[in-house]
């Protein structure tokens, strides 16, 4: 990932940025951080690039010619649309979520203001985003810059020497981070809490959450309340686990909003995968919910079939696939039979889209990239050669199963579907899939794996376009 940040001051950030973590991370080549200075960009002789503002006031305000000249200097060096982002006070809050959206590109170009500010038709001109990191005004944007760069880096795969996908990590999903302890065990008269020397990781992960869940009410009283209520519909959707575990699992992980939650009629929204998730109980319910669907979601799963009427009578929708559900809920990790199993990289991306993406419509080459560089995907090799694959989507689900044919029946796909499995596990999440409702190998393989098939099935719908509404 390539960061550029357009200062007058870029020193500051590049002597800041390139230690500790993420100088490792620059020097090993997961991430680039390139400070390109604005008065290099200048036609004054003296270096400036600044002026009075038209119609008075205090101050000087950054010229527009060279912040659009070292633009264009950065933008020759990437292909495509990159965003920019100007770090101001009055954009919109800087969150993990959003961190998490970001460290998906490829390049970021921060736009770092001094003075009074930038000429507004500059940023007009070449400002995508517009993100503060608090309500409070400093002397410069390179300091909000360093921070957002940090938060974004550390979810880059490879940073953290993570060798799997840091997707799953949120803000503690809503909850604060748990009081730590090392050593010594006693620290003036302060003892370890006796429960972190017990070695029962069972109990040491209850104390934790529970700690968590104390801390949040106390400091945060805010995030509390959307845990508490993310954590209310859980408990009511636990109820039939096997039915709505993708509703769980999109809460668990920190990834689900929810915009609709009242006696059993639901709405929720994977920020990560656009996809809406739909369950209503009662009809009388669905014209006020499904109003509430966001223009921009790309995907619909919906619980029961009458639903994919009324969503096309709302937007133009092609219907994917009906599956059913399946969820390992056990406590024990699964045997891997066969050990080759690793990590795949985007070098790996040609042979899966020839096995897998052009066979299965809605899963694009770009899709599948993503996948990879996240660390999303991992292969089965025999002597060297790439004999098959699985991997995790990007709403937390596994899939994109395949075994070549002339490696099959030799227990291959049940040894990758395992691996990933305890990956997940390891993570601390339930691991689940869909599999296509007539798809009798897939279920057979599920059921041997010890996963719990749901009795109803759901229904994946493309949403392309969304009609007015009148």
């Amino acid at each position: 990932m390539n960061f550029y940040i357009l200062s007058l001051f870029p020193d500051m950030v590049i002597q800041g940025l390139h230690t500790s973590i993420l100088g490792r991370a620059v020097s090993q080549g997961n991430i680039s951080i390139q400070g390109v200075n604005i008065r290099d960009y200048t036609n004054d002789k003296h270096g400036k690039a600044d002026d009075y503002p038209y119609g008075g006031g205090a101050g000087m305000l950054m010229q527009a010619q060279p912040i659009y000249d070292a633009y264009q200097a950065v933008m020759d060096k990437c292909n495509g649309r990159t965003r920019t982002i100007y770090v101001t006070p009055q954009g919109i809050p800087f969150t993990q979520k959003a961190a998490e959206e970001l460290s998906g590109e490829e390049n970021l170009i921060f736009l770092c203001g001094h003075y009074e500010g930038i000429d507004e038709r500059v940023l007009e001109e070449i400002v995508t985003d517009y993100i503060s990191i608090g309500d409070y005004v400093l002397t410069g944007g390179e300091l909000p810059a360093m921070v957002m760069i940090d938060a974004i880096s550390r979810l880059v795969p490879g940073v953290l020497h993570n060798d799997f996908s840091k997707e799953s990590e949120s803000f503690h999903n809503d909850l604060l981070e748990y009081p730590q302890y090392t050593r010594p065990e006693i620290w003036k008269n302060k003892q370890v809490p006796e429960v972190l020397l017990s070695g029962n990781h069972k109990n040491i992960s209850k104390w934790r959450h529970q700690k968590a869940k104390e801390r949040t009410a106390v400091r945060r009283p805010d995030l509390y309340n959307k845990y508490k209520k993310k954590e209310d519909l859980i408990n009511l959707l636990l109820h039939k686990k096997r039915n709505y575990i993708h509703m769980i699992e999109t809460l668990r992980r920190g990834h689900g909003e929810i915009l609709y939650a009242q006696n059993n009629n639901i709405l929720l929204y994977d920020h990560k995968s656009r996809t809406c998730q739909i369950s209503i109980e009662n009809s009388e319910f669905a014209d006020n919910l499904l109003g509430l669907m966001p223009d921009d979601a790309g995907q619909a799963v919906v619980s029961q079939e009458f639903l994919i009427n009324l969503i096309a009578e709302r937007c133009e929708i092609q219907i994917q696939s009906c599956c059913y559900q399946a969820c390992y809920t056990r406590q024990e990790m699964l045997p891997v039979k066969y050990k080759d199993i690793h990590i795949l990289d985007e070098s790996h991306l040609s042979y899966i889209c020839s096995h897998y993406a052009v066979e299965h419509v809605g899963l694009s080459a770009d899709y599948m990239k993503e996948r990879l560089r996240t660390g999303n995907m991992c292969g089965a090799f025999f002597h060297g050669q790439l004999a098959g694959f699985a991997g995790i989507h990007d709403d937390g689900s596994m899939g994109m199963l395949y075994v070549e044919e002339g490696y099959r029946g030799q227990g291959l796909g049940e040894a990758l579907e395992a691996y990933i499995i305890n990956r997940i596990k390891e993570s601390g999440f339930t691991p689940y899939c869909h599999f296509f409702a007539d798809n009798r190998r897939s279920r057979l393989l599920q059921e041997k794996l010890g996963l719990c098939i749901s009795s109803e099935t759901i229904w994946w719908l493309t949403l392309n376009s969304c009609f007015p509404q009148t």
